[in-house]
């Protein structure tokens, strides 16, 4: 007999009319500092709140835009540009943020501590999990 996996639970970190549209918060989901954003259309995103280049915890105050139809956060820092859905440096393909579920239920955020997506940056990793 097989057993099913079990999945961590999603914690909830705020209400979805919290979140401004293209403006990121800040969140602690266990020991991890999470970026969350909302975009213009109603999409959510979490990734890792730590910027991979410079190791300080900013990216909820990156810059939230788009290439073409992707939706993404450029860090405060030293301005790379990371995909929201995969957490892919679209300025450096070695590196990532960690990308977290997130769950949208009656009006409330929640968000998964495992991510879906490891970051890795240079030699640090291999980016997958």
């Amino acid at each position: 007999m097989s057993q099913t996996p079990t999945v961590p639970p999603m914690t909830v970190v705020c209400g979805y009319d919290e979140l401004l549209p293209e403006r990121g918060i800040a969140a602690l989901v266990g020991d991890l500092q999470i970026a969350l954003f909302r975009t213009h259309d109603g999409e959510v995103f979490a990734v890792s709140n730590q910027d991979p280049f410079s190791g300080a915890n900013v990216m909820s105050r990156g810059i939230v835009g788009n290439r073409g139809d992707v939706p993404t956060v450029a860090s405060p820092m030293f301005k790379q540009v990371f995909d929201l859905r995969t957490g892919q440096c679209l300025d450096d393909p070695e590196v990532a943020l960690q990308v977290f579920p997130v769950d949208i239920t009656a009006g409330r955020v929640a968000v998964g501590a495992i991510p879906n997506r490891m970051a890795c940056a240079g030699s640090g990793g291999d980016g997958d999990e």
